[in-house]
């Protein structure tokens, strides 16, 4: 099994009680909230829409198929 180091975390996101995360994507940060089905961004206090998370997921995908 492998795996890559997409840089440094910053020490500030910690886990949150009654969200799932964080999660770290390319340039964002995100924690899940299984009550409301969303992702929620603590940088802006407001869910994510799915279709953005979709996004970030396969902007990571693509990065980690390219071994940056």
């Amino acid at each position: 099994m492998a795996f890559i180091t997409l840089g440094k975390r910053d020490e500030k996101w910690q886990p949150r009680k009654g969200l799932e995360g964080p999660f770290w994507f390319v340039d964002r940060v995100l924690y899940y909230d299984p009550k409301a089905g969303q992702y929620w961004d603590p940088t802006t206090d407001f869910y994510v829409e799915n279709a953005e998370v979709d996004q970030l997921q396969n902007r990571l995908m693509e990065i980690m198929r390219a071994g940056v």
